[in-house]
Formats: C-alpha cells, sequence, structure tokens
C-alpha cells in the first residue's frame, strides 16, 4: 500500500472515533468549541504518530482527547473562567453527534445541563474517570491505564465523584421526566410569561426554584435568581413581546419548543439564527432551574444543528 493510501486508511481511522471522541471531550468540558478543538488537536497528533506502532489505535485516541481535556481544565485560564461565576455549559440541540451514546439514565445524564454544571464540582481527574467508568464503561484497570493511575486511584475517584454528585442532585432533584408532560408545563409557562400572568407563572414553580442566565454575555457574572416571586418576575420581563425587543433582536422572534440536551426547552430564532435557549428542569411536576443562554459564542453550534434539521413543529408563540 503505497502512503496516500496508508493515510487515506488511517484517516478513515480516525474519522470513525471521531463522534465518540467528541462526546467524550464535550462531557469533560461542555463547551463544543473546546470539544472540537481536543479532537483536531487529537488530529494533529494522530498524523504526527508513528500509527505502525500503535497498536489499539481507539484507546490511543481515546488517552490523547482525555489528556488534551484535563490539560485544558487544570490551565490557569480555564481555572479564572469557570470561578469567576461567568460560565454555563453550551447548549446542544438533541440529535447532535456530540451527545454521543444514550441509551442508558446515566449516559442521558451525564450530558444534561444540570449534571455538566454539576460536574463542575469535581477535580478534572475526578470528572474523567466518572466519565470513562460511568459513561464509556471502561473498566478502572482500562481507566487507570488511559489515566496513568492506579487501579486503586481509580476507585477512589469514582467514588469520591458519586459522592459529590449524589449530594448534588439531592438538592437539585435532577430527574427524567414524561416528554407530554414536560412539554405542557413549559408552554404553559411560555403562555402565563407573555401574557404577564405573574400568579399562573408562580404556581407553575418549585418554592426553591433557581433561574441562571449568561446576560447574552454582556456580564461578567452569571444573573441568578431564587424565589417564585424573582422568576416570575424576569421571565415576564423576558418573555412579554415588545417593539423593543424586536429591533433588538434583529427581526421578529418565533419560539419553539425543543429539546436541548435532552431537557425541554424553549429557543428563540430569528430567520434561521437561534438567538436565546431557555432549558427547564422539572421536579414534581413543577419548573425547578431555569438557565437561560444569549451569548452568540454559546449558540453557533446549536444555531448550526437548527438550520441544518429546520423546524419539524409549528412555533409555540410568534412575537
Amino acid at each position: 500500500m503505497d502512503s496516500t493510501a496508508v493515510d487515506r486508511f488511517d484517516t478513515s481511522r480516525f474519522e470513525a472515533s471521531r463522534n465518540r471522541l467528541a462526546s467524550l471531550a464535550y462531557r469533560m468540558m461542555g463547551s463544543a468549541a473546546d470539544a472540537e478543538d481536543a479532537v483536531q488537536d487529537a488530529f494533529l497528533r494522530w498524523q504526527a504518530a508513528d500509527r505502525e506502532h500503535i497498536k489499539v489505535p481507539e484507546a490511543w485516541l481515546t488517552k490523547v482527547v482525555t489528556n488534551l481535556c484535563l490539560d485544558r481544565l487544570g490551565s490557569a485560564q480555564a481555572r479564572r473562567e469557570r470561578t469567576a461565576g461567568a460560565w454555563l455549559p453550551e447548549p446542544l440541540l438533541d440529535g447532535d453527534p456530540m451527545l454521543g451514546p444514550a441509551d442508558t439514565f446515566e449516559q442521558r445524564e451525564s450530558v444534561s445541563l444540570a449534571m455538566l454544571t454539576l460536574m463542575e464540582r469535581l477535580t478534572p481527574v475526578e470528572r474523567a474517570v466518572y466519565v470513562l467508568r460511568e459513561v464509556f464503561s471502561y473498566s478502572h484497570a482500562e481507566t487507570a491505564d488511559l489515566l496513568d493511575i492506579t487501579t486503586s486511584a481509580s476507585q477512589q475517584h469514582l467514588h469520591r465523584s458519586r459522592q459529590h454528585l449524589t449530594a448534588a442532585r439531592r438538592r437539585d432533584r435532577g430527574s427524567e421526566v414524561d416528554p407530554l408532560s414536560a412539554r405542557r408545563i413549559v408552554e404553559a409557562f411560555l403562555a402565563a410569561a407573555s401574557s404577564g400572568r405573574t400568579e399562573r407563572l408562580v404556581a407553575l414553580l418549585t418554592d426553591d426554584v433557581t433561574a441562571i442566565s449568561d446576560g447574552a454575555g454582556l456580564t461578567a457574572k452569571l444573573l441568578q435568581y431564587d424565589t417564585p416571586q424573582r422568576v416570575a418576575a424576569v421571565a415576564r420581563a423576558g418573555f412579554r413581546p415588545s417593539e423593543g425587543k424586536r429591533r433588538l433582536a434583529g427581526g421578529t422572534p418565533a419560539i419553539y419548543y425543543a429539546l436541548v440536551n435532552g431537557t425541554p426547552a424553549i429557543l428563540t430564532v430569528v430567520g434561521d439564527r437561534v438567538v436565546g435557549s431557555v432549558t427547564f428542569d422539572i421536579a414534581d411536576g413543577k419548573i425547578a432551574t431555569v438557565r437561560g443562554i444569549a451569548a452568540p459564542a454559546r449558540l453557533a453550534r446549536l444555531t448550526e444543528a437548527w438550520q441544518l434539521h429546520g423546524p419539524d413543529t409549528p412555533p409555540v408563540a410568534q412575537w
């Protein structure tokens, strides 16, 4: 086989692993842009490597991508970004291959915005062990080899990560919800917010509801609201139609119901651009957490997916 044919063959071997590597990197970092960068860096290393001596390409690539993610998570820049209170996971439209495997509850939960946020409480190595073991089903021996740690250390990191996440889950009470029920609750929320019915809004929220917004990327820190009355007031102000909002959005927005990271969501769309994503965690038939993301850089991949697949349902609301 000549060198050109070998390069084509080796490139195809890498491409066969690309989606899996991207879904691993996304779970590690919560950012589609960072995940894409890690996968591209891994491709460059794959091209430069002596591939004849790589016995198991999948394991080699997994190790490279995992270590690239660990380097990123451990960098001073990443620590500043994530501890300054200005970070939310990047939302992805359901069906995006970067969301990866979704056969088990653990796999689906691992890409929810709630879980990606909770995993920020873990150390980078704890996060890597959790993702490799719980999502991709690597054994402790395989995980230890990928991370250059001992098997007992892998077991300890998994134990600690489960402890941290279990405690946090109890507070957030995240769980899978019947899709039809979730849609009814979200549409009722939107109807109440756009009509200014504050009492109805409050009735749809849990007593300890939390709303978090990135402020469209215009603020240094996340905006957070933590009572039903304050969340209702913010929702009413945000979703009530006005001419000023049409001018700011650059057109007449349409609001669609969607699933984002497996979570019920509403997307604000102008033309073919997604200009806002609001996701909802639902507990006991009420809304427990609202996450709003409008920074254009955080919606780039979601917009690309929207443009490719387009809406399959009419808008929930048209301003």
